[in-house]
């Protein structure tokens, strides 16, 4: 079979197709391309989540790694991965292997691949990777030792991966602060590797930290998938209220996306929350740099951008093209819709921890609640209102689907007309006032996603339902 990566790493059915001879020749790929650039005295880290299998396949790539004689460093325990992404710089490792599915399915699980910088692997790095990967497969060449002769060997070693982690987060983080703020925080790991993070950063003040969904199941019961958005996090949003708490944190499958629930208990958008990040960094830390959204992604960055005097860059969506990008343009902040964010001087990666901390400290620092955040920054950029539809489709239609996506333009859509069509990345239609919508597949699952953003919610019903009909087959 062809290994194909996504936008993040490769994915793939549990016993299916994902295996442990297809991680195996992943690992493999991953060995090759390391030897390219070699350097013995670096190693290569790999960690896992809370997934099914998922120790096994980890173990596995470490066996691989060893039997190609690189040193490894293989994490003692489910660990994010944002941790094994700052891991990668603090160590100066080769590379990174983080065996997880994100917010898959739990039939699902992963491969991501991390360059020695920690974020996303680049378009060309992952086209060099898949290359290398069907050379393995069809010569058949994967070594391969036991992990115990590797750790004899002083091949395989394993670290805790925490520390090194934590000290940075105390660094870009006034902890303290909000240890001692008195607030009552609700987190939703969902079962993930995000487990016992904040529990572990807040204790010993005056917060209060209460975990739901903490202990690792690789079901992740009561959810359709480990993704931090409202249809999945009604225990969250029901306890924030019930406790009568400041703010409802969840992180996805392994953490490195971060969910929002207000005080309220009001699910705030992926969208809103890291406009309310960039508004954080611009005006609340007073820093200055350019800011980088995917094009599914609020206008109100662009919004914010343009009252701040700073540049916006928009791509395609993926980190494999916004932490690129990020680090070209030496970036403050960098966002997805799927609710991963980075920040200067952590990692050009998603981190849902340090997004979550942010979010406390915005908090803390202004002495505002998240519903009176949220009003600050209507004030700033206007109104916007944002929903997302998933559609499952047969595959067989996929290329008609692109087809009449990228035919039928509209004079008008919604009630708004039609300014530009982007087609970099699905196809977009942007409106006026910077509102828009976007048809496009998604990078990891059999999914037609169609996305938009308008200033009223029945204006995004409507182009939701106008997309739809455009996509229609």
């Amino acid at each position: 079979m062809a290994i194909k990566f996504g936008t993040d790493g490769w994915r793939g059915l549990i016993g299916d197709d994902y295996t442990l001879d297809n991680v195996r020749l992943c690992a493999q790929g991953t060995a090759r391309l390391l030897s390219e650039n070699p350097d013995e005295n670096r190693p290569l880290i790999v960690g896992y989540d809370t997934r099914r299998g998922s120790l096994e396949f980890a173990r596995a790539v470490a066996e691989v790694g060893a039997a190609n004689g690189i040193t490894v460093l293989l994490t003692d325990r489910v660990t994010p991965t944002p941790v094994i992404s700052y891991n990668l710089v603090a160590r100066n490792a080769r590379g990174g292997v983080v065996i997880t599915a994100s917010h898959n399915p739990p039939e699902w699980n992963g491969y991501k691949f991390k360059p020695d910088y920690g974020g996303s692997a680049s378009p060309d790095v992952v086209d060099r990777l898949e290359c290398l990967i069907a050379e393995v497969e069809s010569i058949g060449d994967v070594k391969r030792i036991s992990l115990r002769t590797a750790e004899d060997r002083g091949l395989v070693t394993y670290i805790d991966p925490e520390p090194l982690y934590m000290e940075n987060i105390e660094r870009l983080i006034d902890i303290q602060a909000i240890r001692d703020a008195g607030l009552v925080v609700i987190v939703d790991p969902m079962h993930g590797a995000g487990g016992g993070y904040f529990n572990k950063i807040l204790s010993g003040g005056s917060t209060v930290v209460k975990e739901i969904r903490d202990e690792p199941n690789p079901a992740f019961p009561g959810m359709a998938q480990p993704e931090p958005l409202a249809g999945n996090l009604s225990q969250l949003m029901s306890d924030v209220v019930g406790h009568g708490a400041h703010i409802g944190i969840a992180t996805d499958g392994d953490a490195d996306r971060l969910g929002v629930v207000d005080e309220n208990g009001r699910f705030m958008t992926t969208l809103e929350t890291f406009a309310l990040l960039c508004y954080y960094q611009l005006e609340i830390l007073g820093n200055r740099g350019p800011l980088v959204r995917s094009i599914t992604m609020t206008s109100m960055i662009d919004k914010l951008g343009d009252l701040y005097g700073v540049p916006v860059f928009d791509t395609k969506v993926g980190f494999k093209y916004l932490g690129p990008l990020m680090m070209e343009h030496d970036a403050i902040a960098a966002g997805e819709e799927s609710g991963g964010y980075a920040f200067k001087g952590n990692i050009p990666e998603r981190d849902g921890i340090l997004s979550g901390l942010m979010v406390l400290d915005m908090m803390v620092k202004t002495g505002n609640s998240l519903s009176e955040l949220s009003a600050v920054l209507e004030r700033k950029v206007g109104s916007h209102n944002y929903k997302r539809v998933d559609l499952s489709f047969n595959e067989d239609a996929r290329t008609l689907i692109k087809q009449r996506s990228a035919e039928r333009t509209p004079v008008h859509l919604g009630w708004k007309p039609v300014k530009t069509v982007d087609v970099r990345d699905g196809v977009r239609f942007v409106l006026e006032d910077g509102y828009w919508v976007l048809v496009r597949f998604s990078g990891t699952e059999p999914i037609l996603r169609v996305y938009a953003e308008d200033d009223s919610p029945e204006g995004v019903d409507r182009l939701l339902q106008e997309a739809q009909d455009l996509a229609r087959v």
